[in-house]
């Protein structure tokens, strides 16, 4: 808890309890005066009027007119003043005794009257008792409230006067003896203080300030500009360009392969920023327009007339200065890793699997013809063993031929050479061509494929119908291949936005959200599934479906189907 906390809280308190006691104080002085005020205006006026009757009730007999007007006013006097039980029925019964002593006066009625006196005049003693006891007790109560509430405000007086003075004072002989440890240079003393959150802040950056004066007194110039050549040694002899730039973008730090890719100098560049030396260097200036979100295409540099290729990586250079604990951001390093080797490896890879494919090709579908003739039966009558060994052999041509095709079209894709013909296509015709190429293999699993049109007869998209045509077969393909014996599947064309979407939804055993990335990857092929296909279908889609502009995704569960979907945009 805060110092100021405390005191505000115990010297608030102590105030309110004060206030609380002349509060009660108050209404226990103005409770005790109407009490008194009771008395007399009550209780003493009724005594004085008694009297009064009794001295007139005396000089009756003397001074009969002046006595019987003093009495009948008193008496009256006595008749507003009525505040005991059986002051009134007193009263009533002395004015008729009066009144028939007036008629006839008589020593008997004369008693009767003083007698009514004297119990009136005794019910206002009564009267004056009790109240005076209740006067007692509300000040007995008085007495006892101001005295306790006085205890506790001596209590938290007294726990205030001897515990805050050590409270501030502690700490701050602490304090005192850990800066006059730091004058004489010992910069291991530390303060740690228990208690408020002042005390606490205090001690933590006094230790901060100590941790970096020891950091300071240990540390050499000498030993500070070794370790600088050390590092210096090692980046210049990473095989990997190295550009270090600081928070305002200002070249601290280059290595030579940097230089060579560059064609800069050290000496020209160091202590310029960024982009003052990139308005005369294409590289740096390419590095530089990608240096918030970094490309994942390779970049490709011609050096001495060889191609070279080099994956970009931008590091944050992230700190936590000696005794803080926030991060703080002090530039980032420009990484250029050399992948030429890899490149070269995946280029011989590319080519060699074009030409495989490509010689393959032909005499497959030579095979594919040769079986087809067989089929025909144009050189004799095939018996029923024949004629499945020559259905099995045909199937496997299909899948081999298939095969082939998908090598050739990622050959493409890996170097490049892909030939798009951008042409306005209508989204209709564009899956009546795919639905077409599959008809006899859902025929064999008794699959019906139902297409809905929610697009408008007028909307067009822009792409290359062959390629598209390719990317809903293959998604077909696989539906029917993945989907139960007399199911259904759905195809569906709408428009979202600005584009047109076509989704194919399946009844197969759907997918699970952790190979959604993956499923677009080459060679990739859900873990537990039993197919025969390359894993390439996905991968050359996705580009296909991308070199248009377009996008392409899955939506699928477990147990419930899988929805394959791709937009491309509306003319």
């Amino acid at each position: 808890m805060k110092l100021k906390t405390k005191l505000t809280l115990g010297v608030g308190l102590l105030f309110l309890l004060i206030v609380l006691m002349s509060v009660i104080g108050s209404v226990y002085i103005n409770k005790l005066k109407s009490d008194t005020e009771k008395i007399l205006t009550a209780n003493y006026n009724s005594l004085e009027f008694s009297k009064n009757m009794l001295l007139a009730l005396d000089k009756i007999s003397t001074d009969s007119a002046i006595a019987v007007n003093d009495f009948q006013k008193n008496n009256k006097l006595q008749e507003k003043n009525l505040t005991e039980f059986g002051e009134k029925e007193a009263t009533q019964s002395l004015n008729l005794h009066f009144n028939s002593y007036l008629k006839q006066p008589s020593l008997e009625k004369e008693k009767l009257i003083r007698e009514d006196l004297a119990k009136i005049m005794s019910l206002n003693m009564k009267g004056i008792e009790r109240k005076s006891d209740i006067a007692i007790i509300t000040a007995e109560n008085a007495t006892f409230w101001i005295v306790s509430l006085g205890t506790v405000c001596f209590l938290i007086a007294f726990i205030l006067l001897f515990n805050l003075p050590q409270t501030i004072a502690e700490p701050i002989n602490q304090l005192t003896f850990g800066i006059r440890q730091i004058a004489a240079k010992n910069y291991n003393e530390r303060v740690h203080f228990k208690g408020s959150e002042e005390f606490n802040s205090l001690a933590d950056s006094f230790n901060t300030m100590a941790e970096k004066l020891q950091e300071y007194e240990s540390s050499s110039l000498s030993k500070q500009l070794m370790d600088k050549k050390r590092i210096e040694t090692l980046v210049n002899n990473m095989h990997d360009a190295v550009i270090g730039l600081d928070e305002n973008h200002f070249i601290y730090m280059i290595n030579d392969e940097a230089l060579k890719i560059t064609n800069l100098h050290k000496e020209e560049i160091i202590g310029k920023t960024a982009h003052e030396v990139a308005i005369n260097n294409d590289l740096l200036r390419e590095l530089l327009k990608n240096i918030d979100h970094p490309v994942k295409e390779p970049i490709k540099i011609v050096r001495d007339n060889k191609e070279n290729y080099f994956e970009q990586d931008i590091i944050p250079i992230n700190i936590v200065k000696t005794g803080e604990k926030e991060t703080k951001y002090i530039g980032k390093v420009i990484l250029l890793r050399n992948i030429t080797p890899f490149k070269e490896l995946d280029f011989a890879k590319t080519n060699f699997i074009a030409t495989i494919s490509h010689e393959l090709k032909t005499p497959i579908s030579a095979i594919k013809m040769g079986v087809q003739l067989l089929g025909n039966q144009k050189f004799g009558a095939l018996n029923e063993q024949q004629q499945e060994l020559l259905k099995s052999i045909n199937d496997d041509g299909q899948r081999l031929l298939n095969i082939t095709g998908e090598l050739l079209n990622l050959s493409q894709v890996e170097t490049g050479n892909i030939r798009l013909t951008f042409e306005k296509c209508s989204p209709k015709e564009v899956v009546q061509a795919a639905v077409k190429n599959v008809e006899k293999l859902a025929e064999q699993k008794n699959v019906l494929i139902n297409t809905e049109y929610l697009a408008g007869d007028h909307d067009f998209v822009t792409a290359d119908f062959d390629k598209t045509v390719w990317v809903m077969n293959n998604f077909l393909t696989n539906a029917v291949k993945h989907s139960f014996q007399d199911e259904n599947i759905d195809i569906k064309v709408e428009k979202v936005d600005s584009m047109i979407q076509f989704s194919i939804t399946d009844t197969g055993s759907g997918i699970d959200e952790k190979y959604h990335r993956q499923i677009f990857d080459r060679y990739f092929q859900v873990p537990g599934e039993h197919q025969n296909g390359t894993g390439l279908g996905l991968a050359i889609s996705k580009n296909f479906i991308e070199k248009q502009n377009g996008e392409i995704g899955v939506k699928s569960t477990p147990n419930q189907g899988s929805t394959f979907y791709f937009r491309l945009p509306v003319v």
